[in-house]
């Protein structure tokens, strides 16, 4: 992240930190992508990510007055949402994967039956092709699978944020990145997933 980012960051912190409700949405519109991709990535259940990402926000905002380094706002969200993940799943005591693969259904409409069964197979293939894929990432290693959701969070993460979430150094995202993302090549190619169909 440069320099007038982090600059902007601390400025944003300090106003919110005054009562500025504009500062607040700013904080939150820039970094409540980073704070999902860190709990969902720890809590498949998207439920119980969603009540991290709403304690993570809560105490963000009881700590707001008293971050030592406001500039590094974004790093402690994904520190404290990833504490907050870890310590949902040791109280509860479960992970539960879940797939991200919808079902598929047909809907009544004025097109021909023959187009309509032609794109109920595309959609059928398509999903076979999502599902398999789905299930070659479910193969990579658990750090694998961390760190390939955090990094595709909207807004993008700076590496910084990544490593704070995660709890890894900055220097080794990018070839553990390439490593998974290779790996990841390798499965798919294994269960022989084509391209998308044009």
């Amino acid at each position: 992240m440069e320099d007038s980012a982090l600059d902007d960051t601390a400025a944003l912190v300090k106003a919110a930190a005054g009562g500025d409700a504009d500062a607040w949405r700013g904080l939150y519109q820039r970094f409540s992508g980073l704070v999902w991709a860190v709990s969902r990535a720890y809590l498949p259940v998207a439920a119980d990510a969603q009540d991290v990402a709403q304690t993570t926000w809560f105490r963000f905002a009881e700590h707001l007055t008293r971050l030592r380094d406001p500039e590094r706002a974004g790093a402690w969200l994904a520190a404290t949402a990833k504490n907050e993940a870890l310590r949902v799943i040791r109280t509860s005591g479960r992970a539960i994967p879940v797939s991200d693969v919808a079902l598929i259904g047909f809907d009544v409409d004025e097109r021909s039956p023959e187009l309509l069964l032609l794109e109920a197979e595309e959609e059928i293939e398509e999903a076979e092709r999502a599902q398999q894929v789905w299930d070659a990432f479910q193969e990579l290693s658990e750090r694998c699978r961390l760190l390939l959701r955090v990094l595709i969070a909207e807004p993008r993460p700076s590496y910084q944020e990544v490593a704070s979430g995660l709890g890894i150094a900055v220097g080794s995202i990018g070839p553990m990145r390439g490593r998974c993302l290779k790996r990841l090549g390798t499965l798919v190619e294994r269960r022989g997933v084509s391209g998308r169909p044009e």
